[in-house]
Order: C-alpha cells, then structure tokens, then sequence
C-alpha cells in the first residue's frame, strides 16, 4: 500500500476525552476512517503512515462516520504517535 491509499483510508484521529483515556491506559487511538474501509486495511494504512506494529482494530460506525480503535504494543507507542499526530 502506497502513501495515497493510506490517506484515503484513515480519515482524521477522533478526538475526545475518552479517546485520551485509551491512549494511556489501553495504548489505543481512535480514528475515523473510510467507510468502505476492512480492518486488515486499516491496520496495513496505520502500518504505512505511522511506521508501527499494529496489534488490533476495532470498528463501529458513529454518525461522524466509521470509528476505528487501534491497538498498538505499548502505551509508550501509542503516546508517542498520539504526540506525533498533535493528539496529546
């Protein structure tokens, strides 16, 4: 998957005082995605534009669009690409 691609799947991080509490006590990032988007997809978008191992995802359509739940190894990951993204 090309850089293009993985802009078109991964929409915008979601942002919301829940989504700060999964980053530090689940190492989980939320973000709004294509709604044509499949979840290996997704984790091959993460993988593409982030440069981290992705562990898991998690779907749910939401009235903003379709909302995915990234999991990554470590807290630490997930902080540090929430800091990079302007999350945190």
């Amino acid at each position: 998957m090309n850089i293009d691609q993985a802009m078109r799947i991964i929409v915008k991080p979601y942002i919301t005082e829940k989504t700060f509490a999964m980053v530090e006590n689940e190492s989980k990032i939320c973000f709004i995605v294509e709604r044509s988007a499949k979840k290996p997809e997704i984790a091959e978008a993460v993988m593409t534009l982030y440069n981290e191992k992705v562990i898991k995802v998690n779907t749910a359509r939401t009235i903003y669009g379709k909302k995915a739940i990234v999991q990554f190894q470590s807290t630490d990951k997930a902080r540090d690409l929430a800091t990079k993204i302007g999350m945190l």
